[in-house]
C-alpha cells in the first residue's frame, strides 16, 4: 500500500523532492532494477495530466527524486490536484505505487 504524503509546490518556481521507498516492514528497499514514474492530475479521472520527472537517485538507499521545471509548474493553474509515484521493476514489469496525495499549487506573483 502507498504511503500518503501532500505536496507544496510555489507556481514558477523549480521542484523537488526526495521520496524514501521502504517495505512493509520499514526495511528500505534495494531499487536496483527499477524505474519510476509519477503524474499529477487536477482529478482521479482527469484525461490531462503533467509528469513528474522521476530518477532513481539511490537505488541501494531506496531513494526516488521527483522534479518538475519552474516552466512546467508556471504553467499550472494555483489550487488543489492529485498525485502519485509508481515504480515499475524492469525485469517483469510489476508496478507499485509508492506514495500518493494531493499537490497544492500556490499562485505566483513574480513572473519575469
Amino acid at each position: 500500500m502507498a504511503v500518503y504524503s501532500d505536496l507544496s509546490i510555489d507556481q514558477g518556481a523549480d521542484f523537488s523532492a526526495e521520496i524514501v521507498v521502504e517495505d512493509s516492514t520499514g526495511t528500505v528497499a534495494n531499487l536496483t532494477g527499477f524505474t519510476g514514474a509519477g503524474q499529477i492530475r487536477k482529478t482521479y479521472s482527469s484525461s490531462t495530466a503533467t509528469n513528474f520527472g522521476v530518477v532513481v537517485s539511490s537505488a541501494a538507499n531506496g531513494v526516488l527524486t521527483i522534479s518538475l521545471a519552474n516552466s512546467v509548474t508556471a504553467a499550472m493553474k494555483a489550487g488543489r490536484y492529485v498525485y502519485d509515484v509508481e515504480i515499475t521493476q524492469t525485469s517483469n514489469g510489476e508496478k507499485t505505487r509508492v506514495v500518493e496525495g494531493q499537490v497544492t499549487i500556490h499562485p505566483g506573483v513574480t513572473q519575469i
